[in-house]
C-alpha cells in the first residue's frame, strides 16, 4: 500500500513534544443508545419531515456507547496526544435538573481507558444536543435556559474533572443560534432574526455563567470555548463589496467573539431594527466576557460576499476552488488569512485548532479508504497552520475532525468526515488512508525526540 505523508517537516514547531495532534467527535452524532437517555431537541427535530437529508436520525449511528473500548484502541493505534468529545447533557442529567449516574459512568470509564492510553481529554458540555423538555419551554429564547446550562455544568463536573485537561463550555454557537433559530436548517428549527439573536445572547450568557462554575471548581484546568469561523472575503474590489464583506464578518463571525474579549457586541448590531436586538440585562457582558485559557477555533472553509438591495450583506457561490462533499471550497491560505487577522485584530488567549477536516465521497475498495483528497486538504491546512505559528499565533494543538464517520446533522449519513470509516449496518470501523498519514506524522514526531 503506498500512501502518502504529510509534509510538517521535523524541525516544524508543531512537531515538538508540547504540541497537540488530537481528533474530534460529538455525543449526538456518534453515540446512538437514544433509550438511555433524555429525549434531545435534535430527536424532535430529527422526527419532523423534510429537515434530514435521508430521513435519518442519531438512534443508533455509530453506536459508541456500545463500541467505545474499540474506539479508544482505534485512537491509541494512530497514537494521538487528545481526544475531544462533547458530553451528552440529555444522557448525564435527568429532567429534575439532576445528576443521571448510570449516564457519568458510561463517561468516566471513556475517561479511564484515555488515560491508562495517555490520551489527554478536552470536554465540550454542549455540542447542539439540548434536552427537549428545555427546548419546549424555549430552549436559547427562554433566558432560563442559560442557568439550566450553568446547573448542569456545576453539577457534572465535579464527577469528572480528576479525568479532564480542558473543558469548552459550548461549541460553535454560531449554529445552534444562527443556523437553528434563523435560518431553520438545524434543531430547533426557527426561522427568525429575532430569534437567531435572541438565542445567541442566551448562548454567550450560558457560557460566561458555566465559566464562573469552571473557574471555581476546576482553576487548574484550561477552561474555554469553542467557536467557528468562516473567513469572509467580497465579491469584487469595489468599495460597496469591502463593506458588505466586514458586515458579514461582524454578523456571522466576530458577533460570537468581540462579547468575549472585548463586553461588547460588533458595531452591526447598532445597524439591525430595534424589533430584532436581543434583551441584555445589566452585567450579562461582564458575565460573557470572563476571562478565558483558550478559544478553540474550527475552520473548514472561506465565503464569498457582495452588497445587496435592501440587505447588509448577501453570500455569493465562489467556484474559484476546489470543492469537498459538502461544497465546500478548499483554500487553506484563508485559514492562514482568518488565525493571523484575528491575532491582529484581537488580543487572543492560547488557540487551539478544535475542528479541521473535510467531507468526501468516500468508498472502500479492496478493505482500504484511499481517501487522497482528505489527505490533501488536511496536510495543506496543517502547513497553514504552521505558518501561522510562525507569525505568532499562539496555537497549542489540532484536531481533526473527525475521528468517525457520523450523523451528519441535517445532511444525515450522506456525508463522511471521518478519519475512520463506519459500515453502518455492521459498525465496523476501518481506518482510512487519513487516519494512517495522521499516524505516520505522530510516529515521525516520537521518533523526534
Amino acid at each position: 500500500m503506498t500512501m502518502k505523508h504529510f509534509r510538517l517537516a521535523k524541525t516544524s514547531n508543531m512537531m515538538q513534544p508540547d504540541f497537540i495532534f488530537g481528533v474530534a467527535t460529538s455525543s449526538y452524532q456518534i453515540e446512538g443508545a437514544r433509550n438511555s437517555r433524555l429525549k434531545a431537541n435534535w430527536d424532535t427535530f430529527c422526527e419532523k419531515d423534510g429537515t434530514i437529508a435521508d430521513n435519518s436520525n442519531g438512534d443508533i449511528s455509530c453506536e459508541h456507547i456500545k463500541y467505545w473500548q474499540d474506539d479508544v484502541a482505534i485512537m491509541a493505534d494512530i497514537g494521538v496526544d487528545a481526544y475531544r468529545l462533547s458530553l451528552s447533557w440529555c444522557r448525564v442529567m435527568l429532567a429534575d435538573g439532576t445528576v443521571n449516574l448510570e449516564g457519568v459512568k458510561f463517561y468516566i470509564n471513556l475517561f479511564k481507558a484515555l488515560k491508562a492510553q495517555g490520551i489527554k481529554i478536552f470536554v465540550t458540555f454542549y455540542h447542539w444536543d439540548l434536552p427537549e423538555y428545555l427546548e419546549s419551554q424555549g430552549g436559547w429564547l427562554n433566558r432560563q435556559t442559560a442557568f439550566e446550562f450553568a446547573n448542569y455544568v456545576e453539577t457534572i463536573t465535579p464527577y469528572i474533572s480528576p479525568y479532564v485537561d480542558s473543558f469548552a463550555t459550548l461549541n460553535e454557537p454560531f449554529c445552534s443560534a444562527y443556523l437553528g433559530y434563523e435560518l431553520g436548517i438545524h434543531a430547533p428549527g426557527y426561522t427568525s432574526q429575532k430569534a437567531g439573536k435572541l438565542a445567541a445572547h442566551h448562548l454567550l450568557l450560558a457560557h460566561g455563567l458555566a465559566m464562573e462554575v469552571l473557574s471555581r471548581l476546576c482553576p487548574t484546568t484550561e477552561n474555554g470555548i469553542v467557536l467557528n469561523f468562516s473567513p469572509c472575503y467580497p465579491f469584487t474590489d469595489s468599495n460597496e463589496d469591502a463593506v458588505a464583506c466586514r458586515y458579514a464578518d461582524e454578523y456571522l463571525n466576530t458577533w460570537y467573539l468581540m462579547p468575549l474579549l472585548e463586553g461588547r457586541y460588533p458595531d452591526i448590531k447598532n445597524l439591525l431594527p430595534d424589533e430584532v436586538q436581543p434583551e441584555i440585562a445589566e452585567g450579562d457582558m461582564a458575565i460573557i466576557s470572563a476571562p478565558l485559557d483558550f478559544i478553540g477555533i474550527n475552520y473548514y472553509t472561506r465565503k464569498v460576499y457582495q452588497a445587496g438591495n435592501n440587505v447588509l450583506f448577501k453570500e455569493v457561490e465562489s467556484n474559484q476552488y476546489a470543492k469537498t462533499a459538502m461544497g465546500w471550497e478548499v483554500v487553506p491560505s484563508a485559514f492562514f488569512d482568518l488565525l493571523t487577522d484575528l491575532n491582529n485584530r484581537f488580543d487572543l488567549p492560547n488557540i487551539y485548532i478544535t475542528e479541521n477536516g473535510a467531507a468526501f465521497d468516500d468508498e472502500i475498495i479492496d478493505g482500504e479508504v484511499n481517501d487522497l483528497a482528505r489527505v490533501d486538504y488536511i496536510d495543506e491546512h496543517l502547513l497553514a497552520v504552521e505558518q501561522a505559528i510562525q507569525h505568532g499565533v499562539p496555537i497549542k494543538g489540532y484536531f481533526v475532525w473527525s475521528l468517525l464517520d457520523n450523523f451528519e446533522w441535517s445532511e444525515g449519513y450522506t456525508k463522511r468526515f471521518g478519519i475512520v470509516h463506519v459500515d453502518y449496518t455492521s459498525q465496523k470501523r476501518t481506518l482510512k488512508h487519513s487516519a494512517l498519514s495522521y499516524k505516520a506524522l505522530i510516529n515521525a514526531r516520537n521518533s523526534n525526540q
